[in-house]
């Protein structure tokens, strides 16, 4: 079966007026940070980790490594699993349904390519948290909610080295998703507390971050408190 070709919305081009209208409603909750693990997790890093998670507010962490069989991931995953708990800092895992089963995680999140957010609700029950990658695209974003998606993510909204970019939305769908849907939008890409601001005004109910605060030459932990700052302004 031929891939859907996500370079173009089928809903079109958003009304290039809407930014300047938008108008963060007050009700909603603030913006929070969502740290998202380097590739490496071994050596040092639940000690990093630690120190991230002790330096201002963290809502979620998401455990994503790449190319290791799961048994391996599950050793990796279980301390880090831990100091969220301790520190009540939801636990997500990328990707894979059948690793975030076996954790016991507190959600899963899934790319375009890694499942169905239907079928990861019928495998892992109700309580678990289901994100689901959206790009650039407000019509696959309402695909997930209607899947019963608990957030849709959107980006890159900047360079990014994490990963490879084919997607950049502009941030004026983060307030056109906001305005439309009660269900949370992540802003993901590039984001260090620098150009964090644009998105929090823009609409984002989370910012996800990975090299933003682990390749921060100040450390983590400075990094982390400075994001702090940047979502209270």
């Amino acid at each position: 079966m031929p891939q859907p070709d996500l370079t173009e919305d089928p809903l079109g081009p958003l009304d290039p007026d809407f930014a300047a209208r938008f108008r963060r409603d007050m009700r909603r909750p603030p913006c929070q940070l969502y740290l998202v693990s380097p590739l490496d997790t071994g050596g040092d890093f639940p000690d990093r980790l630690a120190r991230a998670l002790d330096a201002g507010p963290v809502a979620a962490f998401q455990f994503r490594v790449k190319e290791i069989d799961q048994h391996e991931a599950a050793r990796l995953a279980e301390p880090l699993q831990r100091l969220c708990a301790d520190r009540d800092v939801a636990f997500i895992v990328n990707d894979s349904v059948s690793l975030a089963k076996r954790l016991g995680a507190d959600g899963v999140h899934l790319g375009q390519d890694d499942g169905d957010a239907m079928e990861a609700r019928r495998l892992l029950g109700p309580e678990v948290q289901i994100g689901v990658t959206c790009h650039d695209s407000r019509h696959l974003a309402m695909e997930a909610g209607e899947a019963g998606a608990d957030y849709v993510a959107f980006g890159a909204f900047y360079p990014t080295v994490t990963k490879e970019v084919r997607h950049r939305p502009d941030p004026s769908i983060l307030g056109w998703w906001a305005s439309m849907f009660e269900l949370p939008s992540v802003a993901i890409g590039g984001i260090v507390p620098a150009n964090a601001a644009p998105l929090v005004a823009a609409g984002a109910d989370f910012l996800a971050v990975s090299a933003g605060v682990w390749d921060d030459p100040a450390g983590e932990a400075a990094a982390v408190a400075a994001f702090a700052k940047a979502l209270e302004g």
